[in-house]
């Protein structure tokens, strides 16, 4: 007769065995750990020495043990390619010199907005002067100058904000769930305030300006993605045109209505 056996206290050990009745009346109980043979080994701290030397329990402990270390070291593996896969894709994503989004994060965050109906704004930002700064004072320079403006942008604009790097000096805002035009006003004007600040560099002063455009897309419009960075683009050269460190909302006025409009699909 087979037999499967359980301890009513902890820790519960189950047995397995086999019960042979003996003519004289007696009985012959043989009971194992059976599979349950780790947990026993660990529950009642049992060493080589409480097992016969023949007995296969110690080769299937060999056995388990061998697989618990294997799937330990391919656990290891596995979360060292995950993390592997992580950087790798946030670098693809990332601008390497000041840590903000690429042109390529950006082409995919819009495509998602706008595949999903949702409302929200563009701002194109080009700086002003800082050609000026290249050719004065040196590429180094210039890259610390982007370095300051990179974090001043991320501090003056909202956390649910995503602020780009084109290229260059030009930078891209998407600012999700936009509702007025007057929380718009507001970003663009305090980015323009503190970008108007001198910027220290080795006991140098470099001074630059920031011209914004913006599209404003309402929820429910259908634009493209090169319709919305073309418009904002040509709201930036309107603020250039009209005098720099400005900022100027898209209309199709712009380009004397026959530009793109950022509600209608190509």
């Amino acid at each position: 007769m087979k037999l499967h056996l359980a301890f009513r206290d902890a820790p519960r050990t189950e047995l397995k065995g086999l019960l042979v009745p003996l003519d004289d009346g007696r009985t012959i109980v043989n009971l194992s750990f059976g599979i349950s043979i780790f947990d026993g080994v660990q529950d009642y701290a049992l060493t080589n020495a409480d097992f016969a030397a023949t007995d296969l329990a110690i080769e299937m402990l060999y056995l388990m043990e061998a697989k618990s270390a294997a799937m330990e070291a391919s656990r290891r593996l596995n979360l060292r390619l995950e993390e592997a896969r992580i950087a790798a894709e946030e670098q693809a994503f990332t601008d390497l010199l000041t840590g903000l989004k690429n042109r390529r994060a950006l082409n995919a965050v819009l495509e998602r907005l706008i595949a999903a109906g949702e409302g929200f704004a563009v701002m194109h930002i080009d700086l002003d002067h800082f050609k000026a700064v290249n050719d004065s004072l040196g590429h180094a320079a210039g890259d610390h100058v982007l370095q300051v403006v990179a974090r001043i942008m991320v501090q003056e604009t909202r956390s649910s904000d995503m602020v780009v790097r084109l290229g260059g000096d030009e930078f891209t805002v998407v600012l999700p769930d936009v509702r007025s035009e007057n929380v718009l006003e507001q970003i663009g004007q305090r980015i323009i305030d503190r970008l108007e600040e001198p910027i220290h560099f080795k006991g140098e002063v470099c001074k630059v300006s920031a011209s914004i455009g913006t599209v404003w897309v309402q929820r429910g419009d259908t634009p493209s993605r090169d319709g919305v960075l073309a418009n904002a683009d040509t709201a930036l050269y309107a603020s250039k045109h009209a005098g720099r460190a400005r900022h100027t909302f898209y209309s199709p006025t712009l380009q004397g209505g026959a530009g793109l409009d950022p509600t209608a699909s190509d």
